[in-house]
């Protein structure tokens, strides 16, 4: 039996959509608690400071609720609103927000489904967003998030965690990212599959297959 493991942003949801409609509503939560405050409350300069803050912190911390706590104490002390209740406050309120707005892709249900009935499937994430907390649990037989592990794709200790978890053959990693899922995967011995859903240029460094929608992976699981 084989066992398909995902990548979750950008991948099976638009991480980056969520993101920043879960960001814009927190400075709005920011607005009505401090008004008046004065700075930049536009989006982009608060995705740049968690830019800056996951950069420094890279290595040292992989919980990503923390570094996206870090991100907002930086951006409170940018806007002079050094206040750690504050940035704790607007931390959770952010994550309630995005996980309750999940955007899966119209490919994601149907495939994930058509897979499971003959196959494993599994999550494997660089990311935070547990199945559970978006209401996919019963899509996973698996889920491996590096914040859980300390280690993050593409180092092959979190194949073999998911490999673990999860054992079959052939294994097969789907994602976005050709560094961390198609080069990751690939050097952990697994078949990497680069979902390239925008078109861009194949590159030098080939993924095993290539796809623009997750629909494309069933010819390939029917083979199997």
């Amino acid at each position: 039996m084989a066992v398909f493991f995902f990548d979750g942003d950008q991948t099976l949801w638009d991480f980056q959509a969520m993101m920043r409609r879960a960001l814009a509503a927190t400075i709005g939560e920011l607005s009505r608690l401090r008004p008046g405050t004065g700075g930049d409350m536009s989006v982009e300069p608060f995705v740049t400071d968690r830019e800056a803050v996951a950069e420094r912190l890279r290595g040292h911390v992989t919980n990503l609720e923390q570094v996206r706590f870090e991100a907002f104490r930086q951006s409170l002390a940018r806007l002079r609103l050094g206040d750690d209740d504050l940035a704790a406050h607007l931390n959770e309120f952010y994550l309630q927000r995005r996980f309750a707005d999940v955007m899966l892709y119209d490919d994601v249900l149907p495939v994930l489904a058509e897979l499971r009935r003959n196959h494993h499937v599994g999550l494997l994430s660089n990311g935070n967003s547990y199945p559970k907390r978006l209401g996919l649990e019963d899509c996973f037989q698996a889920a491996v998030l590096s914040q859980d592990h300390g280690v993050e794709k593409p180092d092959r200790r979190i194949f073999d965690i998911a490999s673990d978890l999860l054992p079959g053959e052939p294994r097969i990693m789907v994602g976005d990212s050709l560094a961390n899922d198609v080069a990751g995967a690939q050097a952990a011995g697994w078949t990497g599959v680069w979902l390239n859903r925008e078109g861009a240029a194949t590159p030098k460094a080939a993924p095993d297959l290539m796809i623009r929608s997750l629909h494309e992976l069933l010819p390939m699981a029917k083979a199997l």
